[in-house]
């Protein structure tokens, strides 16, 4: 230890910790300590920028809560969330999207048809759909766990001071026999992600809009299957080609059409919808 520099310091961090050989945690572990000093190594990190990293990352958790997850947010922008999405969508499922900093894992069941946009102002839209393994076989009973912002782009969980009911906007759903789920909300706009903490001043330090094309977040699992955690974008809505998190998809793109009595046939819902958007998530087997 003694005779330590910087170019055998990395391996001495490495041996210091006693993990299992071979494990998971020991090559994550190796792996990010291995990176981190290679990236210091390479742009010869200052003590002030060092410093800056630190604090930047202090403010971070300073300023999360249990209803507000700034760590998901920095995530978000760097694109780490979707490449973590990338690489672990399975072939034939749908792809993967941001879980974004504002779910919620208690939100309330609902019945299908259910309206969740509480009187709220906007397009009334249904949303139906079906859930599938990858041979197209439908999963009765799946879970479909969504959220979303309102008409004007924002989350009520961002505005309870005002009254706004945190659990709004959210609901959970039960797939009937055939897999299928729909109910009417009202059509989301785009927002921006939380400007007012560090990854806020990240964004505008880096010239960075902070807008999100307008989306549907959800939750969709059933036993057996690995679950999906997704987001459902609109055709020909701003924002599609350049989300602040890079979490569009092509396969996730819908579109939205004004309502028709054969959109509704066979379907007990609440109210009438103004328009519809269809979309099915298919689920991989597990394993």
């Amino acid at each position: 230890m003694r005779d330590i520099n910087q170019f055998t310091v990395t391996q001495a961090v490495k041996n210091s910790f006693k993990t299992e050989p071979g494990s998971r945690f020991e090559t994550l572990l190796h792996g990010f300590i291995d990176h981190l000093h290679d990236f210091t190594r390479e742009h010869h990190l200052t003590q002030q920028e060092w410093l800056g990293i630190l604090n930047f990352l202090y403010d971070c958790g300073k300023i999360s809560t249990p209803e507000r997850h700034e760590f998901i947010l920095l995530s978000d922008v760097v694109g780490f969330s979707a490449l973590v999405d990338m690489v672990n969508s399975k072939g034939g499922a749908t792809e993967g999207s941001n879980l974004g900093p504002f779910y919620l894992d208690a939100a309330p069941r609902k019945a299908l048809g259910a309206d969740l946009s509480d009187g709220r102002e906007g397009v009334l839209v249904l949303v139906k759909g079906k859930v599938t393994d990858t041979l197209h076989n439908p999963l009765p009973g799946a879970i479909v766990d969504t959220w979303q912002a309102d008409a004007t782009g924002t989350y009520p969980i961002q505005e309870q001071e005002k009254g706004q009911d945190k659990y709004d906007l959210r609901g959970i759903f039960e797939a009937d026999a055939e897999g299928r789920y729909y109910y009417t909300t009202v059509l989301p706009k785009p927002y921006t992600v939380p400007y007012d903490g560090p990854v806020g001043k990240l964004l505008r330090a880096g010239n960075r809009h902070a807008w999100r094309a307008a989306h549907l977040h959800y939750m969709v699992r059933a036993p057996g299957m690995n679950s999906i955690i997704t987001e459902v974008f609109f055709e020909n809505t701003e924002y599609i080609d350049n989300d602040a998190v890079f979490g569009v998809r092509k396969s996730l793109i819908t579109k939205i059409v004004p309502a028709k009595p054969a959109h509704t046939e066979g379907l007990t819902l609440e109210k009438a919808p103004d328009a519809v958007c269809e979309f099915d998530f298919v689920l991989a087997p597990e394993g």
